[in-house]
């Protein structure tokens, strides 16, 4: 692997580890923290540039490893990419019209996708090598491609940060309330 890909890969996973804080916070303040503060406030006010901006560069990046690097998916990861790649033109055209009421839109999306991501996740670090659903599509993503901060950040972590804090961001804009 050469160095690039490999810097490449130190920054998208800092960048995931980051998210998974960024998500545990804003969730933990969310249901139990006090009902008023900073950390919601902005993540309210700011959801669709923050929801946009994630979700492309996840767009971007994964067709980066796919085209540019030439990690080529297996099929969970092309069925987690139908559900991610309308997201940047929901959110952009939200931005746009200044429309911040696309939950309904977006959040079936994040929950497949989100779905197929665990499962994935499940069997990448816990399932028996030769039972793994990839094997079967010629292509798999448990050769281990990405495999950083000890085997921790990997393509399926990857992908399930991604899901999990765009999720993050649609459920502060949905149940957080300023009023109260």
């Amino acid at each position: 692997m050469s160095d690039s890909v490999h810097y490449l890969n130190l920054f998208l996973g800092s960048g995931a580890i980051l998210l998974q804080v960024f998500s545990a916070i804003a969730l933990f303040l969310l249901f139990i923290g006090p009902k008023k503060n900073a950390y919601l406030a902005f993540i309210d006010k700011h959801y669709l540039t923050l929801g946009f901006i994630i979700s492309l560069m996840a767009s971007l990046f994964t067709l980066v490893y796919s085209e540019i690097v030439g990690f080529v998916p297996c099929y969970l990861c092309w069925y987690q990419r139908v559900f991610m790649l309308p997201l940047p033109f929901i959110f952009g055209v939200a931005i746009w019209a200044k429309d911040r009421k696309i939950v309904k839109y977006v959040l079936p999306l994040l929950s497949v996708g989100f779905v197929i991501s665990v499962y994935q996740n499940f069997f990448y670090y816990f399932g028996e090598g030769s039972a793994l659903p990839c094997d079967a599509s010629g292509v798999s993503c448990y050769q281990q491609l990405v495999r950083e901060f000890g085997g921790y950040i990997s393509i399926p972590m990857l992908a399930l940060t991604t899901f999990i804090a765009l999720i993050t961001i649609v459920l502060v804009a949905h149940f957080y309330k300023k009023e109260d």
